[in-house]
């Protein structure tokens, strides 16, 4: 196997490589390949696995050296052990999909902590900045459970919001209409599927993707259910979303918590429930970081520059206050979607109504 290696940053090539290439030469020694050196690029030849490993390997030293450490080779040794010993670990988390030709598997830690939680728990919440594989590992690892029948359907959920624009009306019919919100997800979907049996799999209800307000009144068996852009949901939508888990089913929730897009003064329902459910046994939640962004490699800066001062810009946001109940016997909304209502003993908290 041959794996071409372009650096992220060509200038840092000499801190990389070591005085005389003797950081690739320890990954040489250590892992059992032939590794090139010219300019910003590094090639890796050997056995499938150990040129993987190798380029783990380097990946991690990128990694030091864009935060600015150094690349000593105290670092690329322990690099090297992690990276071996953690190559039983890396084919579990191998999932059965294939994008052009290649098996997925998580490029970091991060994805690799993402993915496991998935295979062992019922609900995952992912949240994280743009590049992260939020979505995209989310999918393949419902493809990869729809492939291997550990689930009959695979349903991809996203609100229908706008990204800070107002689209006004659009033209077409119902699935006209909300195809430009579900999209990206199609987009993933395509990447590990063919078109026909993506057509297939519709046709024949393994596969939905729906807007947030169709979940309404479902509940779902034997299922992976994704719900993308989780921070354009309010605290009711969440909670309706959430509760529409049924027997054997799995749902893993993404989201960018830099991204929102609701009204100003809207609770995001991403952030309410990660401060209300953090801590609850048979759920994971998974917080990605701009070392796990594997887009261009533009992305991380972009994503660092808009986020310095995000904090001090965003304005705080407070859920709206309650209305007081009229006199009199007024009736209450009806339906079978629960309703967010305050924690007996006036405390933070919610319940279902009707039980």
């Amino acid at each position: 196997m041959e794996l071409s290696i372009t650096l992220d940053n060509p200038q840092r090539a000499g801190a990389l490589y070591g005085p005389g290439d003797r950081n690739l030469k320890l990954i040489r020694d250590a892992m059992g390949v032939g590794v090139f050196a010219r300019g910003g690029e590094v090639k890796l030849t050997g056995a499938p696995k150990s040129v993987s490993r190798a380029a783990a390997v380097l990946e991690h030293l990128q990694r030091l050296a864009r935060h600015g450490q150094s690349v000593t080779p105290a670092a690329v040794s322990e690099a090297i052990a992690t990276a071996s010993g953690e190559a039983a670990e890396a084919d579990q988390t191998r999932l059965d999909v294939y994008v052009a030709g290649q098996l997925i598997a998580p490029k970091t830690p991060g994805q690799a902590r993402y993915i496991e939680a998935m295979r062992t728990q019922d609900l995952v919440f992912c949240v994280g900045p743009a590049g992260t594989g939020k979505t995209y590992l989310a999918v393949a690892f419902a493809v990869h459970m729809l492939k291997r029948q550990m689930a009959k359907r695979l349903v991809l959920v996203r609100p229908a919001v706008e990204a800070g624009e107002k689209l006004g009306f659009l033209p077409g019919d119902m699935q006209a209409k909300v195809n430009p919100y579900l999209r990206p997800l199609f987009d993933a979907l395509h990447d590990m599927m063919d078109y026909d049996q993506i057509r297939r799999f519709m046709v024949n209800d393994l596969i939905e993707v729906i807007p947030l307000a169709f979940m309404r009144g479902r509940t779902l068996n034997d299922s992976i259910v994704i719900l993308d852009e989780a921070q354009n949901t309010t605290a009711s939508q969440m909670l309706m979303f959430l509760t529409r888990m049924g027997h054997g089913t799995k749902m893993v929730v993404t989201g960018d918590d830099s991204q929102v897009d609701l009204p100003d003064g809207t609770l995001s329902g991403l952030l309410d429930a990660k401060r209300r459910l953090r801590g609850l046994k048979g759920l994971a939640m998974i917080d990605l970081e701009k070392g796990d962004i594997v887009r261009h490699r533009l992305v991380q800066s972009i994503v660092e520059a808009y986020g310095r001062d995000a904090q001090r810009q965003r304005p705080s946001v407070a859920p709206a206050p309650r209305t007081p109940e009229p006199s009199g016997n007024a009736p209450s909304p009806q339906g079978d979607s629960p309703q967010l209502q305050p924690a007996p003993g006036g405390g933070e908290g919610f319940r279902p109504e009707g039980g």
